[in-house]
């Protein structure tokens, strides 16, 4: 579908009166973008609200655009969640014509700005999920809006939303012991896009990308042969691929490096975009992040690395 069709329908549907879905079903119809914020939702959300998410398992928001049969999920819910920042690169004019006329919740313009990692001008990463303690600050945002929604629904929110915070600060705490456990000179996570910046802030872990925060650019050779360059000279023995990122550029490092007799090692295949299939554990943001140092600290801690701490549970 051209450009100018798309947006043809994108205003034809905006034009559509207001869903009346929470009057005949009893229930808040809401639509969020990535699988991070469709699980906030349905944790905070509980019984009141139905959430249908527009981009599962494997699927990379940087490059996503809405099908004619998203905007017609868009366009008939009572509330959309989208985290913004650019994370949704392609479908920026669909959210704001949307915006004329249905509630529309940008997660990251919530944020104080003095939280996000700034790029290039006035841009910010928006893999904000990565710092747990951050990404708690950013539900206030899916709280507030489900209670704008649906004012009668105020106190079960409140409710959902302060015992997910609680399991939130815990599981914080928890990954902040285990990427502690890896010692220091080894504590270096290399990956195909610049996705885990707010993982590195956060448990002080060093990361290593090929790409920037977007994956909407070919990797360079000249970014692969410098970033084989650091694993041969520093010795870094692990890579890790992304379930939402093809891994033909990890792949290529590694063959760069073993060209220069280094051998590197998949670590495991990280979610960084997108969350695991749906019914799994890491079909869910809590399961998610512990598949996430799971991985991690299995390929780059030492045998004698003090024990794991224990895992919280997902919130229900």
């Amino acid at each position: 579908m051209t450009t100018r069709l798309l947006s043809l329908l994108c205003l034809i549907l905006a034009m559509l009166p207001a869903s009346p879905a929470l009057a005949a079903t009893g229930k808040v119809r809401a639509v969020t973008t990535v699988g991070m914020l469709t699980d906030a939702v349905r944790v905070i959300g509980g019984e009141r609200v139905e959430v249908t998410g527009l981009m599962g398992e494997g699927v990379d928001p940087h490059l996503y655009k809405a099908s004619p049969g998203d905007l017609r999920l868009l366009s008939s819910a009572d509330i959309v969640f989208a985290i913004g920042l650019h994370l949704e690169g392609r479908m920026v004019d669909a959210l704001e014509k949307l915006s004329k006329t249905r509630r529309v919740v940008i997660i990251g313009e919530e944020i104080d700005r003095s939280l996000l990692r700034s790029e290039e001008g006035d841009a910010h990463d928006p893999h904000i999920w990565f710092d747990v303690s951050l990404w708690s600050k950013a539900l206030d945002a899916v709280e507030k809006g489900l209670i704008a929604a649906d004012a009668a629904g105020a106190e079960i929110y409140k409710a959902n939303a302060a015992k997910y915070r609680d399991q939130l600060a815990s599981l914080h705490e928890w990954v902040k012991t285990e990427i502690a456990s890896i010692p220091k000179a080894q504590r270096v996570l290399v990956t195909a896009h610049d996705a885990f910046g707010y993982f590195s802030r956060a448990y002080d872990i060093e990361v290593l990308a090929i790409q920037g925060v977007s994956t909407d650019s070919e990797a360079s050779l000249r970014d692969i042969n410098a970033l084989v360059d650091t694993l041969v000279t520093r010795k870094i023995p692990a890579v890790f691929v992304e379930s939402s990122v093809p891994r033909k550029a990890i792949d290529a490092l590694r063959e760069g490096a073993a060209a220069r007799n280094h051998t590197v090692t998949i670590g495991g295949e990280l979610f960084s975009d997108a969350m695991g299939p749906a019914g799994t554990a890491e079909g869910t943001y809590i399961g998610m992040v512990k598949h996430n140092v799971d991985s991690i600290v299995h390929a780059l801690k030492t045998a004698d690395a003090p024990p794991s701490a224990p895992v919280p549970t997902t919130a229900k």
